[in-house]
């Protein structure tokens, strides 16, 4: 797929979500990926996935066994991703707050996404800090797809009004 004429050029150590795969791409990441919440860091890892998918910001996928477990909780409902499979969300409940539907989880992911298996996804949004390498990340506008945007990434977006066609 070439970039649309709409599409940002990236610079020099950028990536632009136009020059992503679809079918989406899944790949280790190396940074250091936190994420806070009432108070507590709830996940400080290095052993993240990310997912990278045309027009999208990355998400992160984030290994259970670097999180606050006892702040996660199940959250009613699910969701279907025609390449990854079934979702099921969870809750944040720290520092006396609570961030419903606050991230997702695929436990029993489809073929090439069987690495994230119970890894979590949170929004941006719904998190006091999430950081990329020390860089607060910006969340992806509408809050459906979940993605964190930084510095080192280019689009535009998909999720504004208007971009869901995209």
């Amino acid at each position: 797929m070439s970039r649309p004429p709409y599409a940002i050029v990236p610079d020099e150590g950028q990536e632009s979500v136009w020059d992503y795969p679809r079918p989406p791409r899944l790949e280790p990441v190396s940074a250091r990926i936190v994420a806070r919440f009432g108070g507590l860091t709830i996940a400080d890892t290095r052993a993240a996935y990310r997912v990278l998918e045309t027009s999208h910001p990355p998400v992160y996928y984030l290994p259970p066994g670097d999180m606050a477990s006892d702040v996660i909780l199940p959250a009613p409902g699910t969701s279907f991703c025609e390449f990854k499979g079934v979702a099921s969300y969870v809750t944040i409940a720290a520092g006396g707050r609570r961030a419903e539907r606050a991230g997702w989880r695929y436990q029993n992911p489809t073929g090439a996404f069987a690495p994230i298996a119970g890894f979590i996804a949170f929004y941006a949004s719904k998190l006091d800090e999430a950081l990329v390498d020390g860089e607060q990340v910006a969340s992806q506008e509408g809050d459906f797809y979940g993605g964190w945007i930084t510095s080192r990434i280019v689009g535009p977006f998909k999720g504004a009004p208007g971009t869901l066609g995209w």
